[in-house]
């Protein structure tokens, strides 16, 4: 071992006489570890700084932008709450509203007739158009015991008449009628609609088939609707019709 340490002192350039000063001197408590690894270098600890402090910035601009992100969304538009239901009546489904395309029905003329004699209200009553002496007696409360067999109970009445229940009628009082020769939209058939002047088949079929679909005349208005009847033709035919 000293032969080895020989020559490499000899390499290195050291005497013979200083390496075995150096072997046969004990090491003193001081000299017995001397760490001579170099401290570390400033421009190293800067570097690890710096690549913490770029990678926090990076961690933070990463968070910013998810956040705006996030608040950039649009909100989310909720449906307007639907109309509520119209409850059903009895079990019955309610009335549909009518389109805008569905044709209006006027309201049925109404008449007014005076009823008197042994009736429990006697006075004037109101009633639809077309309705008969019975209707106007009902109206009225009804017979009150007497006799209706002289009444003409099915008589279809007439605006501003008066109805007398059980007591003779006045001799100068004459029950007003409807002019004679009028066709009555409600009860003739092709036939007869065809007789009127301007009214051919096709019309009067197109009369009949409008008072099906409807149920009736109640107006002489109304024949206006009926395809085929345009203002003069209807001038023509309003004094010749009626609705009952």
């Amino acid at each position: 071992m000293f032969d080895t340490l020989r020559r490499r002192a000899a390499q290195a350039g050291i005497p013979s006489a200083r390496l075995r000063e150096l072997v046969t001197t004990p090491l003193t408590r001081d000299e017995e570890w001397v760490d001579e690894t170099p401290p570390e270098a400033p421009r190293s600890r800067l570097s690890r700084r710096r690549l913490t402090i770029v990678l926090g910035a990076v961690v933070v601009a990463a968070c910013c932008a998810v956040l705006g992100l996030l608040l950039s969304r649009p909100e989310r538009e909720s449906p307007p709450p639907l109309p509520a239901a119209v409850a059903t009546v009895r079990g019955r489904a309610p009335a549909s509203t009518p389109g805008p395309s569905s044709t209006s029905v006027p309201a049925p003329a109404t008449l007014v007739v005076s009823v008197v004699g042994h009736v429990p209200t006697p006075g004037l009553v109101t009633v639809t158009e077309g309705a008969r002496v019975a209707d106007a007696v009902r109206a009225a409360g009804g017979a009150s015991d007497v006799d209706t067999v002289p009444l003409n109970m099915a008589r279809r009445l007439a605006d501003g008449e008066q109805v007398y229940v059980g007591i003779p009628a006045a001799p100068d009082v004459v029950t007003p009628q409807p002019r004679p020769g009028k066709v009555d939209l409600n009860a003739a058939n092709v036939s007869q609609l065809d007789d009127l002047p301007g009214v051919g088949a096709v019309t009067a079929q197109r009369i009949v088939e409008w008072r099906t679909r409807h149920g009736r005349f109640a107006t002489v208005e109304q024949l206006r609707q009926v395809d085929g009847i345009g203002d003069s033709k209807f001038t023509r035919l309003k004094d010749l019709v009626t609705a009952r």
